[in-house]
């Protein structure tokens, strides 16, 4: 009972808006999203950032700089009013369409899950879109060197800089949550990891399972090692969950592979 109270108390009404675009010699399409809370009086809005693929030179450059423009204005003359602005003066090339009630918990996560929902981008490769694998599919591309087939591309929302050994997968337990919930679309970079690997979190391959027993697996790397007279070497390697409810493994050198290192959370 108490639980349901508080996320009845953390989730509140916002407004939104698809806002759309008619480029010369394009049919209209989708431009972004406008999210409002009125209880802050904060307008969130999120654009495509594919405006060199489908607008000419001239007219790309001033898109690109849209989003900023927008939010300072919004900033400069609170949410609400300046989306009443909008939809009083939009209506050649941009164009604004009508409200929508959503319930929302957190708003900017809202507006990257209604983005998803409603606007389709040109897939820039490892610009502003990832490719999206099964974890098995991405064990074989990072660790067995076979040609694997993958799912599509997806577009990763915020300004983090990408690079062509990212990927997109799911993953699926609760071993690791918090910090990935079950189900989660988690974005990795595959190959070695530089520098210690000790505290950071690796997709992992343990040789010791099977398939059904989840041979690939994201957990926490922990190491021990020892001076020999040819350097150093592990002693002893715990691969460690985030949850207490689920065992650490203690394994060997030869026991598992890293694979690719663990980035964030997608929505």
């Amino acid at each position: 009972m108490h639980a349901a109270a508080h996320n009845r108390v953390s989730t509140r009404q916002g407004e939104y808006c698809i806002l759309d675009i008619a480029l010369p010699g394009r049919a209209a399409e989708s431009a972004g999203v406008l999210l409002l809370d009125g209880e802050a009086d904060e307008l969130h809005l999120l654009l495509r950032r594919d405006w060199r693929c489908i607008a000419p030179p001239e007219d790309a450059e001033v898109l690109e700089a849209l989003q900023e423009d927008l939010e300072w204005k919004a900033r400069e003359l609170g949410g609400r009013r300046f989306l009443e602005f909008l939809e009083d003066s939009l209506s050649n090339v941009l164009r604004i369409g009508e409200r929508s009630t959503v319930l929302v918990d957190d708003f900017p996560r809202a507006l990257r899950r209604l983005y998803r929902r409603h606007v389709t981008s040109t897939v820039q490769e490892f610009r502003t879109h990832l490719p999206v694998y099964s974890l098995r599919a991405a064990a074989g591309k990072w660790g067995d060197g076979m040609d694997v087939e993958m799912e599509g591309f997806e577009e990763v929302l915020d300004d983090r800089p990408l690079s062509g050994d990212m990927f997109i997968a799911y993953v699926h337990g609760r071993s690791m949550e918090p910090k990935i919930p079950d189900g989660s679309r988690c974005v990795f970079r595959g190959g070695g990891a530089k520098g210690s690997r000790v505290g950071r979190d690796f997709l992992i391959e343990h040789f010791g399972l099977s398939e059904n027993e989840g041979r690939y697996t994201v957990k926490r790397y922990f190491s021990e090692k020892r001076v020999t007279e040819e350097g150093w070497e592990h002693t002893r390697i715990t691969l460690a969950p985030l949850n207490p409810e689920y065992p650490r493994w203690e394994l060997g050198p030869g026991d598992f592979r890293v694979l690719a290192e663990f980035v964030c959370v997608l929505d």
